[in-house]
């Protein structure tokens, strides 16, 4: 087992990924940006090491300043928690260059899984299901419009290199096609560093569901249960729940069987998360494979009393997966909700400042991961993401009336949170029931926005027939 692992990460998950090794009586070497001096994780950590200011460019996404941190503390590990250099095959390499073991999948693997139009390839040779579309990078304009109409409309513009929906378009006639097409390769090239993009068909009335899986290095797989991911805004996850309401045991064997057929394709190692689609009539599609831990790992967690972080590290040292699929059992009901910095009145635009007031929830069944505290000043540099509530109970029905207590509790100052959408959500019919798809939110708020303008109409009409003292037409 390791002796010293530096955490190549900040906020909440450096916090989580402490914790654990805590528990393993390993030590932590935390780094930080001239903007994270005061980050929870720094204090917790038995040594902590600046590595550059805050843009992240400048810091947690320079390779040699972490490396050179790994070195210097003697630190025999690095765990890069998720965001920033955990899916980057070129850091992997590094590590293993310089020595120090990479907690994580090998470099080929992630480059394997990185490239979307690669990865799809490879499922469709082992046989998980993909959806209709292009198995080559568009290269050439000249057929595009013949395999589009081929394909089908409605239909994805994905970038090859991307990820959480970044430079995607969403394509419903053939009009449209060359423009989307314009726009998605300039925005791959301009945040991927690769203008390769493919077409995919659009799955409607889909939902988001994530299968859990973990390797060892001995050839071992399993799966740990499915997560349900289809509350999200602009593919940004909100509300995370496990198990799904839309997933019974034989899907659920069937989609665990197609992630781990998966992961095997690649002789993948460590913690990583297989998504698909899933259509109304059970019919299951391979989107990606997230090569590192997800922000929503905790809700797998509760329901199998499993610690990935502390699985990912077993299997990072070499150890043998401590279970065999057989074993695994799943109980009860668990739903994450993501507290971000963010007005939702104003386009979830970001609210950094400094964190009065904090009052953070408690009780049984509650779990919070988080970094903040009363004077923690929320920078602007970074993901928006303060804290994760998840709760857990026996039924899904309890586990929500205990959010929605949850989320009552909270109280912050000086700092707009997403806690009000959070609490609109869970008080929709819909969502209740667990009748939704990824189109739930956006359809929500364009009822809001028509509930909203209806009240404004209903004043303004009000407002005339008193100016008019009843006598005129209403606006109505």
């Amino acid at each position: 087992m390791f002796r010293k692992i530096l955490i190549a990460n900040r906020g909440e998950i450096a916090v989580r990924i402490i914790r654990s090794c805590q528990e393993l009586g390993i030590r932590t070497v935390a780094v930080y940006s001239e903007a994270d001096e005061s980050c929870m994780h720094v204090g917790l950590a038995d040594e902590a090491v600046c590595i550059g200011p805050a843009a992240s460019s400048a810091s947690y996404l320079r390779m040699d300043a972490i490396l050179d941190a790994a070195r210097k503390t003697g630190a025999q590990a690095i765990h890069p928690g998720y965001g920033f250099l955990s899916e980057k095959a070129d850091f992997a390499e590094a590590c293993q260059k310089h020595k120090i073991a990479f907690i994580g999948p090998p470099a080929k693997a992630i480059r394997k899984l990185g490239d979307k139009v690669t990865a799809r390839a490879t499922m469709h040779r082992v046989g998980v299901p993909i959806p209709p579309g292009t198995r080559k990078p568009i290269r050439s304009r000249q057929n595009v419009v013949r395999v589009a109409k081929d394909i089908g409309y409605p239909l994805l513009i994905k970038p090859s290199a991307g990820g959480g929906g970044k430079g995607m378009q969403v394509v419903t006639s053939p009009h449209e096609l060359k423009d989307a097409l314009d726009i998605s390769q300039s925005e791959s090239a301009a945040v991927f560093g690769s203008g390769d993009v493919y077409l995919e068909k659009v799955i409607e009335d889909a939902r988001h569901i994530e299968i859990q899986i973990m390797a060892d290095q001995h050839g071992n797989v399993i799966h740990l249960g499915e997560r349900e991911c289809s509350i999200q805004r602009r593919h940004q996850k909100l509300i995370e729940e496990s198990p799904s309401v839309a997933v019974d045991a034989k899907l659920r064997s069937e989609m665990g069987a197609a992630a781990v057929a998966a992961a095997k394709a690649v002789h993948y190692v460590g913690a990583g998360t297989v998504e698909f689609l899933l259509d109304r009539a059970g019919n299951f599609f391979f989107i990606e494979m997230n090569t590192r831990i997800q922000v929503e790992h905790p809700v797998t967690e509760w329901v199998t009393g499993l610690d990935l972080i502390r699985m990912q590290i077993q299997v990072g040292a070499g150890e043998p997966l401590p279970l065999r699929q057989e074993d695994l059992q799943l109980r009860g009901h668990a739903v994450e909700c993501r507290i971000n910095a963010e007005d939702p009145d104003d386009d979830f635009s970001p609210s950094p400042g400094l964190v009065e007031g904090l009052v953070m929830p408690g009780g049984p069944g509650v779990r919070i991961d988080s970094h903040i505290y009363n004077g923690y000043i929320v920078p602007h540099h970074y993901d928006s993401l303060l804290a994760k509530f998840i709760v857990y109970a026996e039924t899904r029905e309890h586990a929500l009336a205990r959010m929605e207590r949850v989320l009552a509790e909270f109280e912050i100052k000086n700092v707009k949170t997403t806690v009000p959408f959070l609490r609109r959500i869970l008080a929709e019919r819909k969502f209740r029931q667990g009748d939704y798809t990824t189109a739930f939110v956006e359809d929500m708020r364009a009822a809001e926005v028509r509930h909203r303008l209806h009240e404004f109409m209903h004043k303004l009409s009000d407002s005339f027939r008193r100016l008019t003292g009843g006598a005129g037409a209403s606006y109505l």
